[in-house]
Protein backbone atom coordinates (compact mmCIF):
# COMPACT_ATOMS: atom_id res chain seq x y z
CA UNK A 1 0.00 0.00 0.00
CA UNK A 2 2.82 2.44 1.01
CA UNK A 3 4.20 1.97 -2.28
CA UNK A 4 1.31 2.40 -4.31
CA UNK A 5 1.17 5.90 -2.15
CA UNK A 6 4.93 6.43 -3.44
CA UNK A 7 3.73 5.98 -6.98
CA UNK A 8 1.14 9.45 -6.68
CA UNK A 9 2.08 11.92 -8.85
CA UNK A 10 3.82 14.95 -7.36
CA UNK A 11 1.14 17.33 -6.11
CA UNK A 12 -1.55 15.00 -5.92
CA UNK A 13 -2.66 15.04 -2.25
CA UNK A 14 -2.67 19.20 -2.61
CA UNK A 15 -4.65 19.17 -5.80
CA UNK A 16 -7.00 16.99 -4.02
CA UNK A 17 -7.24 19.16 -1.16
CA UNK A 18 -8.24 22.19 -3.26
CA UNK A 19 -11.87 23.70 -3.16
CA UNK A 20 -13.69 22.40 -5.89
CA UNK A 21 -14.99 25.73 -6.81
CA UNK A 22 -11.62 26.72 -8.38
CA UNK A 23 -11.88 23.76 -10.93
CA UNK A 24 -15.37 25.10 -11.69
CA UNK A 25 -13.89 28.53 -11.90
CA UNK A 26 -11.67 27.16 -14.25
CA UNK A 27 -13.89 25.10 -16.42
CA UNK A 28 -15.89 28.61 -16.37
CA UNK A 29 -13.66 30.36 -17.86
CA UNK A 30 -12.54 28.17 -20.77
CA UNK A 31 -15.66 28.21 -21.57
CA UNK A 32 -16.54 31.32 -22.05
CA UNK A 33 -12.95 31.99 -23.85
CA UNK A 34 -13.50 28.92 -26.32
CA UNK A 35 -17.59 29.29 -27.03
CA UNK A 36 -18.35 32.98 -26.32
CA UNK A 37 -20.15 34.26 -23.81
CA UNK A 38 -23.53 33.16 -24.91
CA UNK A 39 -22.77 30.54 -24.19
CA UNK A 40 -23.04 31.18 -20.12
CA UNK A 41 -26.52 30.97 -18.13
CA UNK A 42 -27.77 34.47 -16.62
CA UNK A 43 -25.82 33.50 -12.94
CA UNK A 44 -22.68 32.22 -14.77
CA UNK A 45 -22.28 35.69 -16.01
CA UNK A 46 -22.98 36.58 -12.81
CA UNK A 47 -20.64 34.25 -11.58
CA UNK A 48 -17.44 35.82 -13.69
CA UNK A 49 -18.80 39.70 -12.52
CA UNK A 50 -18.50 38.63 -8.83
CA UNK A 51 -15.16 37.42 -9.14
CA UNK A 52 -13.11 40.42 -9.04
CA UNK A 53 -14.61 41.03 -5.48
CA UNK A 54 -13.88 36.86 -4.27
CA UNK A 55 -10.74 36.42 -5.98
CA UNK A 56 -10.79 32.64 -4.32
CA UNK A 57 -14.33 32.51 -3.06
CA UNK A 58 -17.14 30.30 -4.88
CA UNK A 59 -19.55 32.62 -6.20
CA UNK A 60 -22.08 30.53 -7.48
CA UNK A 61 -24.30 30.39 -4.74
CA UNK A 62 -24.28 34.15 -4.32
CA UNK A 63 -25.24 34.60 -8.42
CA UNK A 64 -28.36 32.13 -7.48
CA UNK A 65 -28.98 34.60 -4.64
CA UNK A 66 -28.89 37.41 -6.76
CA UNK A 67 -30.96 36.19 -9.28
CA UNK A 68 -33.44 34.91 -7.07
CA UNK A 69 -33.56 38.06 -5.22
CA UNK A 70 -33.95 40.08 -8.04
CA UNK A 71 -36.03 37.91 -10.62
CA UNK A 72 -33.55 38.49 -13.77
CA UNK A 73 -30.03 39.37 -14.65
CA UNK A 74 -31.10 42.32 -16.32
CA UNK A 75 -32.59 43.41 -12.90
CA UNK A 76 -29.62 42.47 -10.79
CA UNK A 77 -27.68 45.03 -13.34
CA UNK A 78 -30.20 47.53 -12.99
CA UNK A 79 -30.58 47.71 -8.79
CA UNK A 80 -29.18 50.46 -7.42
CA UNK A 81 -25.79 50.22 -5.04
CA UNK A 82 -28.33 50.68 -2.26
CA UNK A 83 -30.18 47.58 -2.98
CA UNK A 84 -27.30 45.65 -3.83
CA UNK A 85 -25.32 45.78 -0.57
CA UNK A 86 -28.64 44.62 1.33
CA UNK A 87 -27.65 41.27 -0.20
CA UNK A 88 -26.06 39.29 2.33
CA UNK A 89 -22.18 38.03 1.01
CA UNK A 90 -22.12 40.70 -1.59
CA UNK A 91 -19.14 43.33 -0.25
CA UNK A 92 -18.32 46.71 -1.72
CA UNK A 93 -16.39 44.92 -4.09
CA UNK A 94 -18.62 43.26 -5.51
CA UNK A 95 -21.64 45.93 -5.46
CA UNK A 96 -19.05 47.75 -7.67
CA UNK A 97 -18.48 44.90 -9.51
CA UNK A 98 -21.61 44.50 -10.51
CA UNK A 99 -22.90 48.63 -10.57
CA UNK A 100 -20.19 49.76 -13.51
CA UNK A 101 -21.45 46.84 -16.12
CA UNK A 102 -24.36 48.72 -16.99
CA UNK A 103 -22.79 52.34 -17.31
CA UNK A 104 -19.90 50.15 -19.85
CA UNK A 105 -22.84 48.77 -21.88
CA UNK A 106 -24.08 52.45 -22.36
CA UNK A 107 -21.02 53.85 -23.33
CA UNK A 108 -20.86 51.12 -26.00
CA UNK A 109 -23.65 51.71 -27.63
CA UNK A 110 -23.81 55.05 -27.66
CA UNK A 111 -20.28 55.06 -29.34
CA UNK A 112 -21.79 52.67 -32.06
CA UNK A 113 -24.72 54.87 -32.51
CA UNK A 114 -22.37 57.82 -33.01
CA UNK A 115 -20.09 56.25 -36.10
CA UNK A 116 -23.13 56.20 -38.67
CA UNK A 117 -25.88 58.92 -39.39
CA UNK A 118 -28.92 58.14 -37.41
CA UNK A 119 -31.12 57.62 -39.66
CA UNK A 120 -28.37 54.82 -41.52
CA UNK A 121 -28.01 53.15 -37.82
CA UNK A 122 -31.47 52.86 -36.80
CA UNK A 123 -31.19 49.56 -34.80
CA UNK A 124 -28.52 50.85 -33.05
CA UNK A 125 -30.25 53.77 -31.92
CA UNK A 126 -32.38 51.53 -30.28
CA UNK A 127 -30.17 49.22 -28.82
CA UNK A 128 -28.99 52.49 -27.39
CA UNK A 129 -32.24 53.59 -25.73
CA UNK A 130 -32.92 50.38 -24.75
CA UNK A 131 -30.12 50.13 -22.49
CA UNK A 132 -30.04 53.77 -21.60
CA UNK A 133 -34.19 53.82 -20.46
CA UNK A 134 -35.78 50.03 -20.17
CA UNK A 135 -34.81 49.57 -16.76
CA UNK A 136 -35.86 53.44 -15.03
CA UNK A 137 -37.77 52.76 -12.27
CA UNK A 138 -39.74 56.68 -13.05
CA UNK A 139 -40.18 58.31 -16.63
CA UNK A 140 -37.34 60.32 -17.76
CA UNK A 141 -37.53 62.30 -20.78
CA UNK A 142 -34.23 62.66 -23.37
CA UNK A 143 -33.24 64.22 -26.28
CA UNK A 144 -30.80 63.14 -28.90
CA UNK A 145 -29.44 66.43 -30.98
CA UNK A 146 -28.49 65.22 -34.67
CA UNK A 147 -26.23 67.83 -36.57
CA UNK A 148 -27.22 68.61 -40.64
CA UNK A 149 -25.82 65.25 -41.45
CA UNK A 150 -28.00 63.54 -39.04
CA UNK A 151 -25.00 61.89 -37.08
CA UNK A 152 -25.70 62.12 -32.72
CA UNK A 153 -24.06 65.53 -31.40
CA UNK A 154 -25.17 64.63 -27.92
CA UNK A 155 -27.84 62.92 -25.79
CA UNK A 156 -29.08 64.66 -22.93
CA UNK A 157 -32.03 64.01 -19.93
CA UNK A 158 -34.22 67.04 -19.91
CA UNK A 159 -36.14 65.88 -17.28
CA UNK A 160 -36.87 62.87 -14.49
CA UNK A 161 -40.40 62.27 -13.35
CA UNK A 162 -42.82 60.31 -11.38
CA UNK A 163 -43.34 57.03 -12.04
CA UNK A 164 -46.13 57.90 -14.76
CA UNK A 165 -45.09 61.37 -15.93
CA UNK A 166 -42.26 63.80 -16.83
CA UNK A 167 -42.76 67.48 -17.16
CA UNK A 168 -41.14 68.91 -20.47
CA UNK A 169 -40.84 72.54 -21.24
CA UNK A 170 -40.79 72.67 -25.31
CA UNK A 171 -39.10 76.02 -25.20
CA UNK A 172 -36.11 75.05 -23.44
CA UNK A 173 -35.84 71.73 -25.36
CA UNK A 174 -35.30 74.05 -28.64
CA UNK A 175 -33.21 76.28 -26.93
CA UNK A 176 -30.85 73.69 -26.04
CA UNK A 177 -30.92 72.56 -29.58
CA UNK A 178 -29.86 76.20 -30.38
CA UNK A 179 -26.98 76.03 -27.92
CA UNK A 180 -25.92 72.80 -29.84
CA UNK A 181 -26.05 73.70 -33.21
CA UNK A 182 -28.45 70.86 -33.82
CA UNK A 183 -30.61 71.03 -36.77
CA UNK A 184 -32.89 67.71 -35.76
CA UNK A 185 -33.98 66.24 -32.86
CA UNK A 186 -35.80 62.63 -31.81
CA UNK A 187 -37.22 62.55 -28.50
CA UNK A 188 -37.41 59.55 -26.44
CA UNK A 189 -39.06 58.89 -23.16
CA UNK A 190 -39.53 55.16 -21.33
CA UNK A 191 -42.62 54.13 -19.82
CA UNK A 192 -41.69 52.71 -16.17
CA UNK A 193 -45.07 50.25 -16.65
CA UNK A 194 -43.27 48.47 -19.31
CA UNK A 195 -46.14 49.15 -22.06
CA UNK A 196 -44.71 51.67 -24.45
CA UNK A 197 -48.32 52.84 -26.19
CA UNK A 198 -47.88 56.57 -26.20
CA UNK A 199 -50.96 58.63 -23.50
CA UNK A 200 -52.58 61.34 -24.86
CA UNK A 201 -50.53 63.72 -22.24
CA UNK A 202 -47.10 62.06 -24.75
CA UNK A 203 -48.97 62.99 -27.56
CA UNK A 204 -49.76 66.65 -26.64
CA UNK A 205 -46.43 67.01 -25.53
CA UNK A 206 -44.96 65.97 -28.82
CA UNK A 207 -47.05 68.04 -30.61
CA UNK A 208 -45.92 70.85 -29.00
CA UNK A 209 -42.43 70.52 -28.91
CA UNK A 210 -42.89 69.90 -32.89
CA UNK A 211 -44.23 73.32 -33.20
CA UNK A 212 -41.73 75.17 -31.20
CA UNK A 213 -39.22 73.48 -33.29
CA UNK A 214 -40.71 74.11 -36.84
CA UNK A 215 -40.49 77.95 -35.67
CA UNK A 216 -36.85 77.42 -35.60
CA UNK A 217 -36.00 75.17 -38.56
CA UNK A 218 -35.52 72.48 -36.12
CA UNK A 219 -37.02 68.75 -37.58
CA UNK A 220 -38.29 66.81 -35.12
CA UNK A 221 -37.65 62.77 -36.40
CA UNK A 222 -39.27 60.89 -34.01
CA UNK A 223 -40.20 60.49 -30.74
CA UNK A 224 -39.70 56.85 -29.30
CA UNK A 225 -40.78 55.74 -26.33
CA UNK A 226 -39.25 52.72 -24.31
CA UNK A 227 -40.59 50.14 -22.47
CA UNK A 228 -39.71 46.56 -21.32
CA UNK A 229 -42.22 45.47 -23.13
CA UNK A 230 -41.09 46.29 -26.90
CA UNK A 231 -40.85 50.01 -28.04
CA UNK A 232 -43.02 52.32 -29.56
CA UNK A 233 -42.52 55.16 -32.65
CA UNK A 234 -44.22 58.26 -33.12
CA UNK A 235 -43.56 58.30 -36.89
CA UNK A 236 -44.27 54.32 -37.45
CA UNK A 237 -47.78 54.97 -35.66
CA UNK A 238 -48.68 58.32 -38.42
CA UNK A 239 -48.50 60.42 -34.84
CA UNK A 240 -45.22 62.43 -36.44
Amino acid sequence: MNDLLDDEPEGFAEAASRPHHLGHRARLRKRLLEQGPGSLADYELLEMLLFAGNPRGDTKPLAKTLMARFGSLARVLSATPGELAKVKGLGETGVAALTVVPEAARRLAREQAQEAPVIASWQKLLDYCRITLAHERVECFHVLFLDRKNKLIADERQQRGTVDHTPVYPREVVKRALDLGASALILVHNHPSGDPTPSKADIAMTKSVVEAATKLDIVVHDHVIIGREGHASFKSLGLL
